[in-house]
């Protein structure tokens, strides 16, 4: 049988709330088959990241060649790379390669409040990779570096999404969930700006939303949905994902990427054949 493919190039979360963990589990569950190519090794839990190993630029380069080569990714999500020559790497190969359907997810700071990515990376970032993007994923604090400006209400989510990507030459899902008192996210594409609704859901539990959300996204470009509709069907499984409550770690801890996997390998009892 054939099915629709997803890569992911990120980092490795070791406590599996984030990176390339739940890049890999939010796919399975969004009908893909998942791919990687690890950027850097991170030790962190829900408290914080205690260190980071980079990955070198050949490294990088030869898994994403290998991948690439072999079995070709649908669409392509992008995470976690610290540093410009890895970003740079990055955007050479999907240019090589022809790439579509590609889904950035600026990671700067970890939840925990970590600095994820190097001051000259974010240069790189604007100029080399976003323009060969699809969609670009900032949160408020990420979309304040990339467009120089200070975002406190939905006006300045607007201004900051146009900035973003008319400068960037891609599409922007700008998330309202930090800093603005509500879940809505703010797609700009086109031309046009789209408002997706969403309900805030009590839950501290947060970690690696938007590892997920991305990934998500990135799944169902795979399969042939329209962007907007990307959206919004991956705005829906992270809400079931933070609706199931899952509760791990002392600090801000993951969400249950499967919430709705109701399989007959999933079963955790012994149920006796009758």
């Amino acid at each position: 049988m054939k099915c629709k493919t997803a890569l992911t190039i990120a980092g490795s979360d070791c406590s599996g709330g984030a990176g390339i963990q739940a890049d890999i589990k939010t796919m399975i569950m969004n009908g893909v088959y998942a791919m990687s190519a690890i950027t850097a090794m991170t030790a962190q839990n829900t408290t914080g990241v205690k260190a980071i190993q980079e990955s070198t630029p050949e490294f990088l380069k030869q898994q994403l060649d290998a991948v690439f080569e072999d079995i070709y990714p649908d669409a392509v999500k992008i995470g976690m790379v610290s540093s410009s020559e890895l970003i740079r790497v990055i955007a050479d190969r999907l240019a090589y390669y022809g790439a579509g359907n590609i889904v950035v997810d600026p990671v700067m700071v970890a939840s925990s409040g970590s600095a994820l990515m190097k001051s000259d990376a974010v240069r790189a970032l604007t100029e080399e990779l976003l323009p060969v993007a699809s969609l670009v994923t900032p949160n408020i604090p990420e979309a304040q570096v990339l467009s120089g400006m200070i975002i406190e209400s939905k006006e300045d989510m607007s201004t900051a999404a146009k900035q973003i990507g008319d400068s960037c030459h891609c599409a922007v899902l700008l998330k309202g969930g930090h800093s603005i008192n509500d879940a809505n996210d703010l797609l700009y594409a086109n031309g046009e700006l789209v408002w997706f609704e969403g309900k805030r859901i009590d839950n501290p539990n947060t970690h690696g939303t938007g590892c997920t959300l991305s990934s998500a996204i990135a799944s169902n470009l795979a399969k042939g949905f329209s962007l907007a509709e990307s959206v919004k069907r991956a705005k829906d499984y992270i809400s079931g994902a933070l609706s199931a409550m899952l509760d791990l770690g002392k600090g801000s801890g993951p969400m249950m990427h499967n919430f709705d996997l109701n399989s007959l390998f999933s079963k955790n009892t012994l149920e006796k054949n009758i």
